[in-house]
């Protein structure tokens, strides 16, 4: 046996061993979970986790549990968003009447645009932090939401859009109060 034969034979001997990993990584079928199956398609079938195991809808009336709770949770993060949005314009014209107090000068529109060209409003813990914590309930809500889009079950992504747009209805007009002024 020759040098030539003998790297040939490692290399496809480190190959197919590479290759193998004791895993059937077959694309076929659906992924198989401890408690059923993900389908990768859209689909009303029940079954799929919700965010963990212990939350696996699998009867009608648990589907319908599920889609309401995942509505009240769009309808809340439309809430939060209309919320941060009153405080943002309440938050805004205390920062302005704390920076002006500190100028001794009146807080008005010219304020802002006469001598001082940058205005960065001050730090106020109970301002900050609470529009710190509103944002990252809302992250978290929105990463949630992807996950629940994820699993492809439409009755839940059908929940959430319907849920969302409700919550926009009812709530944007609050939201949209910092862009008007």
């Amino acid at each position: 046996m020759n040098w030539q034969s003998l790297v040939l034979y490692l290399l496809c001997l480190s190959r197919s061993c590479l290759a193998d990993n004791g895993m059937d990584m077959s694309m076929d079928g659906g992924m198989s979970l401890a408690v059923g199956n993900m389908l990768s398609y859209l689909h009303f079938t029940p079954g799929d986790n919700l965010w963990f195991l212990g939350w696996v809808p699998k009867s009608s009336g648990a589907m319908v549990g599920t889609c309401i709770a995942l509505f009240m949770l769009a309808l809340m993060e439309r809430w939060i968003a209309a919320c941060r949005g009153v405080m943002e314009l309440h938050w805004g014209q205390q920062a302005t009447i704390i920076a002006s107090d500190k100028l001794n000068t009146l807080p008005t529109q010219s304020f802002l645009m006469g001598p001082i060209k940058r205005f960065n409003p001050p730090f106020i813990p109970a301002h900050d932090i609470t529009r710190g914590v509103m944002f990252a309930a809302q992250t978290l809500l929105g990463y949630l939401f992807m996950l629940t889009v994820m699993t492809y079950q439409l009755g839940f992504i059908f929940s959430l859009v319907v849920g969302l747009g409700v919550g926009e209805t009812l709530f944007g007009r609050f939201g949209s109060i910092t862009h008007a002024h």
